[in-house]
């Protein structure tokens, strides 16, 4: 992947984030509890659903564990909700 291919780490941010939000809010957590079981920062759930941070992989996968779903699925997601937006192919 070229330099002019890269895509803009926002939009995964923003796309992941979304995905957060709707994963969580499904499960009725708060965004206190979710940081709580996550091991992070109280304000990091809300830095992440509005797509000011990009998790890193041992972030993700706390966030799954905590919500109860599997890593790969929020990460499939994501790259699905990309491709809806044309960001991806």
């Amino acid at each position: 992947m070229s330099a002019d291919e890269r895509i803009d780490s926002r939009l995964i941010a923003l796309a992941f984030g979304g995905v957060l939000r709707e994963v969580r809010t499904s499960r009725k957590i708060s965004q206190e509890v979710l940081a709580e079981r996550a091991g992070v920062d109280r304000t990091y759930p809300s830095m992440l659903e509005r797509g000011v941070r990009a998790p890193g992989l041992s972030i993700a996968i706390a966030v799954a564990i905590a919500l109860g779903v599997e890593p790969d699925g929020l990460v499939r997601t994501t790259v699905e909700r990309l491709r809806r937006q044309g960001v991806l192919r």
